[in-house]
């Protein structure tokens, strides 16, 4: 990457922040895809695509969101999309930085819109690779905590005690913490969101956007027939994981910097009794993963404190 670029300006947005939603973006994705009824992940892309416009090219892996794209050339998507293989999605997105650089188009977008399994699991060699060199694109996690494509089962992303198609009793690991994975790679902008909380998932993918460099987002994307949900749940249970603190909504600016963006307010097990994948579970395993979102909410609130903006506002 080239440090002497300027910064990436959205022609909607003067610098990053809130924006207004006033206006409609055009559609990025078209009606007719091959999503699951009340599919939050082709709600997730929707709004992430219709932020960043039509000057973007998408790098899609093996995933639920490669169904809901389709084969090319009949995708769902009105931009470019190059699908690699499961463990390529960052270095396809390496190389295809480079090549738009060298035809002299800077400021067209690329983004990677993968899933846990390519993202925590099979792609992560290539996600760190990238990360440490620091190269120019969007990283977008589709995170529906499990392989849910190809029978719902665990992935590193899925929580502990979860049951999957892999895991009937219950996975027996905890998530592994990609945020803090990449926080230590001193990435530019690394964020978590939601489409439940969609004023906060659009100022951060408008915020990722306008700066340079590798940034990466982590969108919640509950699975209706993985989780065990009603058609219908699938926001709420979105909604229900940053207010039990399962999912806290943070940013992190240069590995260094961290904001919680909402507060914990509800106990987990509300979360919980939503999900078929934690029917399973007694009251002293529900108090074990209480006392697990409590340790992760305290350890949030110390490296939000002790970060330099909040030393610099003391």
């Amino acid at each position: 990457m080239d440090p002497n670029l300027p910064p990436r300006r959205d022609p909607g947005v003067s610098a990053p922040g809130p924006r207004s939603f006033a206006t409609p973006e055009p559609a990025m994705l078209c009606a007719g895809h091959a999503a699951c009824p009340g599919c939050i992940d082709a709600l997730s892309a929707r709004h992430v695509l219709a932020v960043l416009g039509p000057d973007t090219v998408a790098v899609i892996p093996p995933s639920c969101m490669a169904i809901i794209a389709g084969p090319q050339p009949y995708s769902s998507l009105r931009i470019p999309v190059y699908q690699p293989t499961l463990e390529a999605s960052a270095a396809a997105a390496s190389g295809l930085r480079r090549a738009l650089d060298a035809q002299g188009r800077r400021h067209t977008q690329v983004v990677v819109l993968a899933g846990d399994g390519g993202t925590y699991d099979i792609g992560f060699q290539c996600l760190s690779s990238a990360a440490e060199r620091n190269e120019d694109f969007l990283y977008v996690c589709l995170d529906n905590e499990g392989y849910m494509n190809t029978g719902a089962q665990k992935s590193s992303s899925t929580p502990h005690f979860a049951q999957t198609g892999s895991t009937p009793a219950g996975k027996t690991s905890r998530k592994k913490n990609l945020l803090e994975i990449m926080a230590a790679h001193g990435v530019p902008y690394a964020a978590s969101a939601t489409v439940a909380h969609l004023a906060d998932l659009r100022r951060k993918v408008a915020r990722a956007q306008a700066m340079r460099g590798m940034r990466l987002l982590t969108l919640l994307i509950p699975c209706l027939d993985g989780w065990g949900l009603a058609d219908d749940a699938g926001l709420t249970a979105a909604r229900l994981a940053v207010e039990t603190g399962a999912f806290p909504l943070v940013e992190v600016e240069g590995g260094r910097r961290w904001t919680v963006n909402a507060p914990k307010t509800r106990p987990l097990a509300d979360y919980l009794a939503l999900q078929q994948r934690y029917h399973h579970l007694d009251a002293a395993h529900i108090a074990a993963l209480q006392a697990e979102v409590d340790e992760g909410w305290a350890h949030l609130a110390r490296l939000a404190a002790t970060s330099p903006a909040a030393e610099a506002a003391a």
